[in-house]
């Protein structure tokens, strides 16, 4: 089998690698501006590099131009979107190309803000209270029956990127009159205080065959405009919110029809009623390092299986999941003030992953115990908010 993948970012290396292994003819089409990036090119058959017309888009007029001469000597089997900026681009290719896998109707619901929660309430699936920004007396009865404060959301974008928090309906208003033309790129969105939850999930012949539940110590927005310092830890194993989200996130894939693929489902515990709320979903791994710590927890390579169970669809075999371990893993990273951070100091035996990056710093624990996790956690937020912690100006 041919798998052609895309990634507009450098990431989903274990999925190349597992991909190649498991036999098949892997390409890889590529931003232009990752070609000097350490690319396994030992497992990829060949790469190529696309300019990008601006951050994570590209002229897909070429693309397809391109793809097409490039198929007059490769049968395609499957394409796979390694980013989430890349799953629609994923999809237009499937549907021209005629190959096999999500077509754009369905890609909507894993990508469009606004897609999914309109798939949600139709499905009966709590959520907050929103509105699209298209038609002002929509936007007017929106603001009367639902207290602010309100999210403005883009609808394309990923994590918190563009979110903006506004405290009252004139404040709505005046957001609205500076999107201008672009307000319909937009939904907004009734905020609701409480725990952000993520469950990263393997889903086989519409059935769930690997989950992971973990809590954001500090939720997204905060760390993307609060200037936070990142942090998740795995739920308690058995214990009520983990039956409870692995419940809701079947619901959710069921509702948006997802048949096999890794996935990435955020929902929030509301502080007022202690109900969770669909939030958000993605066809892909999870970002900031979670497969890692999922991974050291759990023993299963997100990437990796996620190739391996593309693999096996395409091939027509049943796919089968390694045998998984039940620990506790956490997760933090920090911007560092310090391009290259001394983490000597950090050097309890739980730590199995270091983050190496310029002028960043993070850990990855792992316990049987959840509690000394939560600990560890902690006391590293306290020490690198002191000594190593800086913000993004603006």
């Amino acid at each position: 089998m041919t798998f052609l993948c895309i990634s507009c970012e450098f990431k989903g290396i274990d999925f190349l690698r597992f991909c190649k292994a498991e036999g098949n003819r892997v390409f890889l089409v590529t931003a232009k501006d990752t070609e000097h990036e350490p690319w396994p090119r030992d497992v990829i058959d060949d790469i190529f590099f696309m300019e990008e017309v601006e951050h994570g888009t590209w002229n897909m007029g070429h693309f397809i131009a391109g793809l097409a001469y490039f198929m007059r000597s490769h049968k395609v089997d499957r394409i796979v979107a390694l980013d989430d900026f890349d799953v629609e681009e994923a999809a237009e290719l499937r549907e021209h190309f005629r190959v096999p896998g999500m077509g754009q109707t369905t890609v909507r619901h894993f990508r469009d803000k606004l897609a999914m929660r309109l798939k949600a309430a139709e499905a009966g699936i709590r959520a907050p209270a929103f509105t699209a920004l298209f038609n002002d007396e929509e936007i007017r009865q929106f603001t009367e029956r639902t207290q602010p404060p309100y999210m403005v959301k883009p609808r394309f974008e990923a994590a918190a990127k563009g979110i903006r928090k506004v405290n009252s309906a004139d404040e709505l208003w005046q957001v609205l009159f500076e999107l201008g033309e672009k307000r319909h790129l937009c939904l907004a969105e009734q905020f609701r205080p409480g725990d952000i939850y993520h469950v990263d999930t393997l889903t086989v012949d519409e059935k769930q065959v690997f989950t992971s539940v973990a809590q954001y110590l500090s939720t997204p927005w905060d760390v993307a405009h609060g200037g936070g310092i990142f942090r998740s830890v795995i739920c308690g194993h058995g214990g009520t919110d983990e039956k409870a989200l692995v419940k809701a996130n079947a619901e959710v894939m069921k509702a948006f029809g997802m048949r096999y693929s890794a996935s990435h489902t955020e929902f929030i515990k509301s502080a007022e009623d202690g109900r969770f709320y669909f939030l958000e979903t993605a066809s892909r791994v999870g970002g900031a390092h979670i497969a890692e710590m999922v991974h050291a927890a759990t023993g299963i390579n997100l990437w990796g299986e996620w190739a391996r169970l593309e693999s096996a669809v395409a091939h027509g075999t049943d796919y089968q999941l390694p045998p998984t371990k039940q620990r506790y893993g956490g997760i933090i990273n920090s911007l560092s003030r310090h391009r290259h951070p001394d983490t000597s100091v950090f050097n309890d035996p739980e730590i199995v992953w270091r983050l190496d990056k310029v002028h960043h710093l993070g850990f990855i624990v792992v316990s049987d115990s959840r509690e000394r996790v939560l600990a560890l956690l902690d006391d590293y937020a306290r020490r690198i908010r002191a000594d190593f912690h800086a913000q993004m100006p603006g």
